[in-house]
């Protein structure tokens, strides 16, 4: 946070014990990876599980499917990381 109270950067992922509320763009950005909305999404063992949803709907081994996996685990991660 900037001295000025105005927050740098999109807002991150809000965490309380084992709870989490994805935000706006968070939400957005897994929408639009994987066509699917992570709707639900209260916990992290709900995360987890909406992106093995996602990975086993587009299911396979080319070239295409597993960068959509990479890119679903990137976007988890980036997630966890911020909170």
């Amino acid at each position: 946070m900037r001295q000025d109270g105005v927050l740098k950067g999109p807002p991150a992922m809000l965490c309380l014990d084992s709870r989490i509320r994805l935000t706006r763009p968070e939400f957005d950005r897994l929408n639009r990876i994987t066509g699917m909305a992570p709707v639900g999404v209260r916990t992290r063992a709900d995360l987890d599980a909406y992106a093995k949803r996602c990975k086993a709907h587009y299911w396979g081994v080319s070239k295409d499917t597993r960068f959509l996996h990479w890119l679903i685990d990137q976007e988890v991660e980036r997630c966890l990381k911020a909170a």
